[in-house]
């Protein structure tokens, strides 16, 4: 897909998120305040930070589907993972201040406070806000899945966060309203609830930008899924010194490969060059995928690919022989 279109995709689904969250967030704390409801203001505060990460979403997108400059060898993928991480840690924010106003009000409760009774009104937006949320969820991960885009992921999870506080929300205000007044509590106590699990979405995206952004390696699975496609090149043997990692929606591999020493020049280059060919059209075009030729012995069997991978493990490949 083109840059220029991938980036319109995202700011077109970007925008309707966006719109959707402005007045969500103002009915929301609307309710929570006219409502009598912490646990929907607390939902409230959680939805106007999907704004905020709306137009981080947009950056990134733009910016790290610029194309590689002089600059920027490896392109401007990481400025999408960067996009992410601020995501996550909006997300981790939220949480926070979410449990810190619902802890405060159960704090007050038992020390003699009285909270006041919701009324239908933020029950009412509770219910709303979860159909509309997850359809919301549903829409950007999508396209998300579509765009190769990982800020737009962690913003569908940033939605879908935001439809499970509203469940919770929702729960916490009917108990409130229905159960007496000895367990209007319930509404605080529903907003610890909803911190908990922003908390957890929050903490998952973060670790994902961070870990990427640190140049971690892929995962397992894919290195080996990666060595099995270098051994299935014809003249290629013995994979070997490989390194991954994520670039934004791209991938970044680096390997060494063994020849038939008699080859010339043009020959090693052909396999090396197919390899990269296999490798992009299993990971995706914009795969960085960089390959070096190295000869076997002739005595020497070519060692078979789980030989290679017990190397690989334990440490045991050298850059050439």
């Amino acid at each position: 897909m083109e840059s220029k279109d991938r980036v319109a995709g995202a700011v077109r689904v970007t925008v309707v998120g966006s719109v959707v969250n402005v007045l969500l967030s103002a009915v929301k704390l609307l309710a929570g305040v006219f409502g009598h409801s912490q646990a929907m203001l607390a939902d409230g505060i959680h939805s106007l930070s999907d704004v905020a990460t709306d137009v981080v979403v947009i950056y990134g997108v733009a910016a790290g589907s610029k194309p590689r400059d002089r600059d920027h060898a490896y392109g401007h993928g990481k400025f999408e993972t960067l996009a992410t991480t601020i995501i996550g840690v909006a997300l981790l924010a939220v949480g926070i201040g979410i449990f810190y106003s619902a802890a405060h009000e159960i704090w007050q409760f038992f020390h003699g406070a009285r909270i006041p009774t919701p009324t239908l009104f933020p029950l009412i937006m509770a219910l709303v806000s979860v159909v509309s949320k997850e359809a919301l969820a549903r829409y950007t991960i999508s396209s998300a899945r579509k765009l190769g885009s990982s800020a737009m992921k962690a913003n569908a999870w940033h939605h879908r966060s935001d439809a499970l506080s509203s469940i919770g929300a929702g729960l916490g205000i009917a108990g409130a309203m229905y159960l007496g007044p000895g367990l209007r509590v319930l509404d605080p106590i529903a907003g610890i609830v909803v911190s908990a699990l922003v908390v957890k979405v929050g903490f998952g995206v973060t670790r994902k930008g961070v870990r990427e952004l640190a140049e971690a390696s892929l995962d397992p699975a894919v290195e080996t899924r990666i060595l099995e496609i270098v051994s299935s090149v014809g003249g290629a043997v013995e994979p070997h010194n490989l390194r991954t990692r994520q670039i934004g929606n791209a991938i970044a591999v680096d390997l060494h490969i063994r020849v038939n020493p008699e080859l010339t020049v043009a020959a090693g280059h052909a396999i090396a060059t197919e390899v990269e060919t296999r490798v992009r059209k299993e990971f995706g075009g914009e795969s960085h995928v960089s390959v070096h030729v190295e000869p076997y012995k002739e005595t020497a069997r070519p060692a078979p690919l789980q030989q290679s991978r017990k190397r690989r493990r334990r440490g045991e490949d050298s850059g050439g022989r």
